[in-house]
């Protein structure tokens, strides 16, 4: 197997997970249709995200990837249409789940995050939030503010796999970038104007773009580097209110004001336990 830090010259097998969410999907610009999953809109939204889905899975075996695995990452699973699924992809959802990214172990080459969104407070980010948009929620992580693209590049970190793409909307792009290097491909599908309106492109081209992102981004994994931090972690968690902050039941944080948790993580594979 070819990992991002090894350099043979041949390889057999090139093993590949991918990421998704909802909300960077080309198509999607209101919570009705990701949150509140309201069932017109819902539906509509699950196929947009399987034609993207789909698109990335081809691209990725375009540029040589042999196993591919595909995590239902968006709210509690169940977004994909199964039977539209691509032949050629596996695929993890349900709940209760034993880990957020589950199933990523040493063996992937890479990480790919289609569908993601920019962090909360991400000005002109389409359906910008972390974790939860109802908490208004922030993360820091040894004083680096990160969204859920930074959180999956950490617990990737964690395994010495790199995110080797992101697609979502422009800011998400900028800030994958921004974290991850310039190395990292990006396919920006939108572009907002505001948190619930942006300019798309057409779900065709979009996923052409996903499509030939993929493949190329499997001729980066060499050079994308996975994410780490010195350990440990010093985390910090802020919320939108007092109130939200009340309902908070830390599993291992300190509250330190109104609406301010810190915690200490000895491992990347911890960070969102507060």
């Amino acid at each position: 197997m070819l990992r991002s830090h090894e350099h043979s010259e041949v390889s057999l097998k090139m093993k590949v997970y991918i990421v998704t969410d909802l909300e960077g999907v080309s198509g999607i610009c209101l919570f009705e249709q990701t949150r509140e999953k309201q069932p017109e809109l819902y539906e509509e939204a699950r196929r947009l995200l399987m034609g993207e889905v789909n698109a990335a899975v081809q691209g990725c075996l375009d540029g040589g990837a042999t196993e591919i695995v595909v995590l239902d990452g968006h709210g509690g699973g169940f977004n994909f249409i199964p039977e539209e699924m691509h032949p050629d992809a596996q695929f993890i959802t349900g709940t209760h789940r034993p880990t957020w990214l589950v199933g990523l172990d040493e063996s992937f080459d890479a990480v790919l995050c289609i569908g993601f969104h920019a962090m909360m407070g991400t000005k002109n980010g389409v359906l910008h939030h972390t974790q939860s948009s109802k908490m208004e929620s922030r993360y820091w992580y040894n004083g680096i503010e990160m969204g859920e693209i930074g959180q999956v590049a950490l617990i990737a970190g964690h395994y010495d796999v790199p995110v080797v793409m992101v697609s979502g909307d422009k800011a998400a792009c900028d800030e994958a970038k921004q974290l991850l290097g310039e190395e990292i491909v990006t396919v920006a599908v939108k572009e907002g104007y505001s948190r619930h309106c942006a300019k798309m492109l057409s779900p065709k081209r979009a996923r052409e773009l996903i499509r030939e992102g993929a493949k190329e981004a499997m001729r980066r994994i060499r050079h994308c580097k996975p994410l780490k931090l010195q350990l440990p972690i010093k985390g910090e968690l802020k919320v939108g209110s007092k109130e939200i902050a009340d309902q908070i039941r830390p599993k291992r944080a300190k509250r330190v004001d109104d609406v301010t948790f810190v915690a200490t993580f000895e491992s990347a594979l911890e960070i969102l336990d507060f």
